[in-house]
């Protein structure tokens, strides 16, 4: 995780726990396939990160891209974990 933050400029890392409340919204819903999430948010970050960065050029769009990256990490590492305790308790 902390290699992928070292990429991100500062003013886009709000958009990380953005996009992982927004995913978990997403997942809350029963119409949306859970494999189509990280897709959405790929969408939603195309469209939003760039604005909140000053515009749409190479630069913010990668921010963009790293960003929704490291939200679907948060998310993924989070159940992960949450796996691992579960099976140490049933043993």
């Amino acid at each position: 995780m902390d290699q992928i933050l070292e990429y991100v400029v500062g003013d886009g890392l709000v958009m990380i726990p953005a996009l992982f409340v927004i995913g978990m919204i997403i997942k809350g819903t029963a119409y949306i396939r859970n494999e189509l999430i990280p897709v959405i948010l790929l969408g939603i970050s195309l469209a939003l990160t760039p604005l909140l960065l000053g515009g749409y050029d190479a630069a913010n769009i990668v921010q963009a891209i790293l960003v929704t990256g490291a939200a679907v990490l948060v998310d993924q590492t989070a159940k992960q974990i949450g796996y691992i305790k579960n099976e140490e308790e049933t043993k």
